[in-house]
């Protein structure tokens, strides 16, 4: 790490220097292959957390005008905090889940450029690799909470169900 700042401004004439070997820039961007398909996958869960954060605060936000206007239930004022909660996790989960994808992006990064420079990165490349499966996994743990939630059903509701 300390070989890579001594570099200075030299390191982008050694990366231009190293990739005029076709073959090596090819290997290169087979060994970030893996990463960039975790990437995609990382993108479609986050679609997914998404829809359902955009499906939560909808919901929540009709049942707060009904507040307003006055013409909300009781068993709508019951399920506000069930929909606040369920958001929380939810942002919570997009957030783990775009910091891992940030940090995937930056270990194709040094995956690429640790072909073409000197100083070995390799450590830093498997503390980011490390960093994304641990954020990646916060943000699959809160959104099994959210969806834990969910599965539950509203306060309200669940109410009703038991009275059965």
């Amino acid at each position: 790490m300390i070989d890579l700042l001594a570099i200075g401004g030299s390191l982008a004439g050694e990366i231009l220097e190293r990739t005029s070997s076709t073959p090596r820039v090819q290997q290169m961007v087979q060994l970030s292959l893996a990463p960039a398909f975790l990437l995609g996958g990382i993108g479609a869960i986050m679609n997914v957390m998404m829809s359902r954060l955009i499906w939560i605060a909808e919901r929540k936000e009709r049942i707060e005008r009904r507040v307003e206007d006055g013409k909300a239930g009781a068993d709508e004022m019951r399920e506000l905090p069930w929909l606040a909660r369920r958001r929380r996790h939810a942002q919570t989960a997009v957030v783990f889940s775009t910091a891992s994808a940030a940090v995937i992006s930056v270990v194709i990064v040094l995956l690429f450029v640790s072909a073409f420079i000197r100083p070995q990165i390799g450590t830093l490349t498997a503390i980011a690799w490390i960093a994304t499966m641990a954020l990646l996994l916060a943000g699959l743990g809160f959104f099994l909470l959210e969806t834990r939630l969910a599965a539950r059903g509203a306060p309200a509701f669940k109410e009703d169900e038991e009275e059965s």
